[in-house]
């Protein structure tokens, strides 16, 4: 065996190799890319308490789906939910359908806190106990015992005669507009009248063969619902509808992308050597170097991003250049009856210094912390690399002297190129070069940064139409923006909890916004349970109070006042958290509570139809709180995107020097003009974007 021929059976047994793990990770593994946007940002956040916040609220965020079924008539709406239902009931390993509401479940909502009804009150009953006479008290409950418009009543009249439990779960049931009706959950508009239907997601949102399974699986549902009544609409909403639409459309871009590029290099390839032979080998080292770079970027991350195989997909332009490079070379070296090896020796310096200055600009974007980044500079790097050395193992053996032939085309480019493009001072090019200044002047002047995070998203118009109009029906909170509440127990968060509360009630009364969202709302602390417990003993059921009173007007004895004292004072001990957590009517509020962390306690208090104009307000409410803090990740984000484009502006920079430098020995003083097409290209895309990229 020739010692030529050692350098390509090594290599192709690194290839053996690179197909064999390909083919485990496709086959075996079922390697799905990811589609997380927020896998590509940096993990900057230190405080392990806000990290575990914003990625629990996250985590409980990405795994809900809700769909309103709705129609002008409520038997419509119900009867398209049991179908919409119908088609996703034996698919209970992909979606959880939440129970319909029962009497009986209704009533273990309520038994928890009925036994500690002297405990739970709003503020606006707090006040009214401390200012209202005991007349007002008197009349309250004989207007709640004889007039059938006298609020709320759950239970018997004597179990609250005051109506003060009855409002205080009227208050929590502000909380949100859904109500029971008939076993559903319903909301309406108006017009519309919405079945609504919560569903946990029992797979990974940003799993793509989740989202495979899952989408198509809820279209079939809304084509059953819509079949089942007349006039029906469904509104969904959830991260995996999102996810699924960025995969889909990430998908279309890598074959547009990488079917684009492939077409043109077969056919610029075919053009000029007229040979199936040179666009099998270039297209041998792309596809090689695609094989290397998703082996390499799996060992070092352990997945694969969906964006890093778009960014991905362009490696296939800048992969076949080492190929054509050699191919052109051994095409003119056939007059100098020059052997592939030969041609070899020649030609590795250039191909080398092409190789590290490449690389070079990808290793500035893989020092950064951003993981999308860095992830994708592997991918590009070790691509190009593997793609190289496919040229300098392999080319040499496939492809011998005199087999490429000479065509009108190559001898015409060739021509052309002897002529054009030459830089002279002439009035030709001095026009070119004032209409490229004029271009760039104007163009980077209207350039503009945008850092926002929402927008590398640019989800379909229906997604967002749906995400809008569920948004102002159920009034929820975003999972982004938000309170973190701290402190050495769990009786201090929730301490701390009402009195942050008490800075965002004047901002509901100013429609800044419109709720919020806290587990102190159902669980107060122990010191506010026990004052409460107190203000009722003492304001409504003293001797001569308002009970008593009451008993006159309506004809009782001390018996009936005692026994109405004892079930309003039996309460048993103070309500805690983990009491309340371990309740089923605790499970839609649960992603609130972080619990033990950092040696501590915390909890997270959701806000409720927020804007942007309210954002610094309810910033400024958590100042001077102890254990208090404000989290707009959103806004921290897009902070962070704007300090790495800084950054990013200077290892562009860097990098430019240092290919210069890497130039410079072999091309001297014009190694401007080898950096002078990029650097005018970077100026141009920058200008191009200014002048017709901003709306």
């Amino acid at each position: 065996m020739s010692q030529r021929n050692v350098p390509a059976l090594f290599w192709a047994l690194v290839v053996c190799v690179l197909l064999a793990h390909n083919s485990h990770l496709w086959l075996s593994k079922r390697l799905v890319p990811d589609s997380d946007i927020l896998a590509l940002l940096p993990v900057r956040e230190r405080d392990p308490v806000l990290r575990r916040a914003f990625t629990h609220m996250i985590d409980s965020a990405q795994q809900r789906l809700i769909v309103l079924v709705g129609a002008d008539d409520w038997k419509q709406a119900g009867r398209a939910a049991d179908a919409y239902q119908a088609v996703l009931a034996p698919h209970t390993e992909l979606l959880q359908l939440d129970e319909r509401i029962s009497s009986q479940s209704q009533h273990n909502w309520l038994a928890l806190f009925q036994q500690q009804r002297s405990t739970l009150l709003t503020p606006r009953q707090e006040s009214a106990l401390h200012q209202q006479p005991k007349q007002f008290w008197v009349d309250t409950a004989l207007s709640r015992l004889y007039s059938p418009f006298g609020g709320p009543k759950l239970g018997a009249w004597q179990d609250d005669p005051f109506g003060l439990f009855g409002e205080w779960v009227q208050a929590r049931a502000q909380e949100t507009p859904v109500r029971p009706r008939d076993g559903r959950l319903y909301i309406g508009d108006g017009q519309m009248q919405y079945v609504v239907m919560p569903l946990k997601l029992r797979v990974p949102a940003f799993s793509m063969a989740a989202q495979q399974a899952v989408v198509p699986l809820l279209d079939q549902a809304k084509q059953s619902a819509r079949r089942a009544a007349a006039q029906v609409q469904v509104v969904s909403a959830g991260v995996i509808l999102y996810a699924a639409a960025a995969g889909e459309q990430a998908s279309l871009e890598v074959s547009i992308i990488g079917l684009g590029s492939m077409l043109g290099i077969i056919v610029l390839t075919w053009i000029t050597f007229r040979s199936f032979k040179p666009i099998a080998l270039v297209m041998l080292s792309v596809g090689i170097g695609c094989l290397g770079a998703l082996s390499v970027c799996w060992l070092i991350f352990d997945r694969i991003h969906l964006l890093t195989l778009v960014f991905g997909a362009s490696l296939i332009g800048g992969a076949q250049d080492y190929g054509t490079y050699f191919l052109c070379n051994r095409f003119a070296a056939d007059t100098q009856q020059l052997d592939s090896w030969q041609l070899l020796r020649r030609l590795t310096p250039a191909l080398a210094l092409a190789l590290v200055t490449t690389v070079v600009g990808y290793m500035g974007l893989a020092l950064t912390p951003f993981p999308g980044l860095r992830q994708m500079a592997v991918f590009s790097a070790f691509g190009l690399i593997f793609a190289w050395l496919t040229v300098i193992f392999w080319f040499p053996t496939l492809l011998s002297g005199g087999t490429l032939k000479n065509t009108q085309w190559v001898q015409r480019y060739a021509a052309i190129m002897t002529r054009w493009p030459l830089l002279r001072y002439n009035r030709a090019m001095l026009a070119v070069a004032v209409a490229f200044i004029a271009f760039a002047v104007v163009g980077l002047s209207r350039l503009r940064v945008e850092d926002d995070i929402r927008l590398l998203q640019n989800p379909p118009r229906y997604l967002i139409d749906d995400q809008i109009k569920l948004s102002r029906l159920l009034d929820a909170p975003t999972p982004a923006q938000f309170y973190i509440v701290q402190g050495v127990t769990a009786d201090a968060v929730l301490q701390r909890e009402e009195i942050l509360k008490h800075r965002l009630d004047p901002l509901i009364e100013k429609r800044l916004i419109s709720g919020y969202q806290a587990i102190s709302n159902w669980v107060p602390s122990s010191r506010t349970q026990a004052a409460r417990h107190q203000l009722i003993e003492q304001k409504l059921l003293d001797d001569s109070g308002p009970l008593a009173l009451l008993a006159a007007r309506i004809g009782e004895d001390g018996k009936w006042i005692a026994a109405v004292r004892h079930r309003l004072l039996a309460s048993s001990l103070p309500l805690t958290a983990d009491e309340f957590l371990k309740n089923p009517s605790s499970e839609p509020w649960r992603h609130l509570w972080l619990g033990g962390v950092a040696g501590g306690y915390a909890s997270i208090v959701a806000v409720r139809g927020l804007n942007q104009a309210g954002l610094p307000v309810l910033q400024n409410a958590a100042t001077g709180l102890d254990g208090v803090q404000w989290v707009d990740k959103v806004g921290e984000i897009s902070s962070v995107l704007g300090a790495y484009r800084e950054y990013m502006g200077w290892v562009i920079a860097v990098s430019y020097i240092a290919i210069y430098g890497l130039l410079y020995p072999r091309y001297g003083s014009a190694t401007w003009r080898v950096l002078a097409p990029t650097a005018l290209a970077s100026i141009a895309t920058l200008a191009f974007c200014g002048k017709y990229c901003h709306a």
